[in-house]
């Protein structure tokens, strides 16, 4: 127990007027971490307030790294407090373990002054670089696919009916019930919507018109698209990446088969063809939840809903929905398969490339969208 007490670090301080000198006795290793630290910290605050302060080393029986940085950590505050501070009685070991285990504070890192007008135009421009990025991606790959079209249609051996006919049973198909159901409810909220603001005019059956022309013009066809896109959109996406991941693209290539045609045309085909079928059983859907809620809310029968309906809407009413379904399906199918190509070597690529691609999608959706109301606005269809 003696034993254990004496080897333990520790200290004795003998003053001089302003000098002070510190007798160092003990074991100042890692195996008393907890005394160490302690006693260093003694060790600094012994120290302070002297102009000269002297660290003998004749009563150290052991000494470590961590005993030596914690002495030199010591050392280092009581000059940073104005002390002028010396070593005695080092060996040749302790001196280089002082050398080597030197305490040296951590530096301040100097933040650059920041400009916030400098640093917002710097963000613009690389927000209008990825844009002009994704757009020259985009231009590109519509030429590449231009041109596969191409090939395909001049040889159609090229051609893969089987798999595009098997991608419009997953894309079209198997989403009809998940379609059917949204439209379905978010013609009755328009219609109810509709009933409850007009009623206050007198003017309720007009509500009618209103699920009629924003149904058949907008919501039916930017539902389904925007469905599509979050559905089949982040499928197309995954199976590319996971396709380019495993290194199926590579094989395709080295068997003499381009992935624009095996992969990209069935899938976009599909889509193309698929997209205009789902907007008009949204649009049915819609309409069918419409007549529902007029007849619940308002007591207007089916065969009156249908009269008021026909009045209300004409065939470019129906046409403008269905003309903008297949531009959405393209680029929605060109997104999807541009994300798909980009996923690299990891599981993180991957899922970050499906979310890229499903709100890129959905964004150039609304604004493919609105390009075309203002197009069809201009010529007053």
């Amino acid at each position: 127990m003696s034993n254990s007490i004496s080897a333990a670090p520790n200290f004795s301080v003998e003053r001089d007027g302003e000098t002070v000198r510190i007798a160092l006795r003990g074991a100042w290793t890692i195996s008393a971490s907890r005394a160490l630290e302690k006693t260093a910290v003694a060790m600094s605050a012994a120290g302070k307030g002297a102009r000269r302060v002297a660290i003998d080393f004749a009563g150290v029986i052991r000494l470590d790294t961590a005993g030596a940085w914690l002495i030199d950590k010591a050392r280092a505050q009581m000059a940073a407090s104005g002390a002028a501070t010396e070593y005695q009685s080092l060996d040749a070991d302790q001196r280089i373990l002082l050398r080597e285990a030197a305490y040296a504070p951590a530096e301040r890192e100097l933040r650059p002054k920041r400009n916030r007008l400098f640093e917002f135009l710097i963000r613009l421009g690389v927000w209008g670089a990825m844009i002009g990025g994704n757009v020259a991606t985009g231009v590109s790959f519509l030429g590449e696919l231009a041109a596969a079209a191409l090939r395909v249609a001049f040889n159609p051996a090229l051609s893969r009916p089987t798999s595009m006919v098997f991608h419009m049973e997953n894309f079209a198909l198997r989403a009809v019930p998940i379609i059917v159901t949204i439209n379905f409810l978010v013609g009755c909220i328009v219609e109810q919507q509709g009933i409850f603001q007009l009623r206050r005019f007198g003017a309720a059956t007009y509500a009618v018109d209103l699920i009629g022309v924003l149904t058949l013009r907008e919501l039916g066809v930017l539902l389904t698209s925007i469905m599509i896109a979050g559905r089949s959109g982040s499928a197309i996406t995954a199976e590319l990446g996971s396709m380019k991941m495993r290194e199926e693209i590579d094989a395709l290539r080295v068997m003499g088969m381009a992935p624009m045609e095996v992969l990209v045309l069935p899938r976009i085909l599909a889509l193309v063809f698929s997209l205009p079928l789902l907007t008009f059983i949204a649009d049915i859907a819609a309409l069918g939840g419409g007549m529902t809620t007029a007849y619940l809310y308002d007591g207007l029968g089916f065969q009156a809903f249908l009269v008021r309906l026909q009045d209300a809407i004409g065939l470019n009413t129906i046409l403008v929905g269905l003309i903008k379904s297949p531009f959405m399906a393209l680029v929605v199918g060109m997104i999807a398969c541009i994300e798909g190509f980009r996923v690299q070597g990891s599981a993180e690529s991957l899922g970050r490339q499906v979310t890229v691609s499903v709100v890129n999608g959905i964004f150039m959706v609304i604004f493919v969208d609105g390009l075309f109301a203002i197009f069809f606005a201009g010529i007053h269809y």
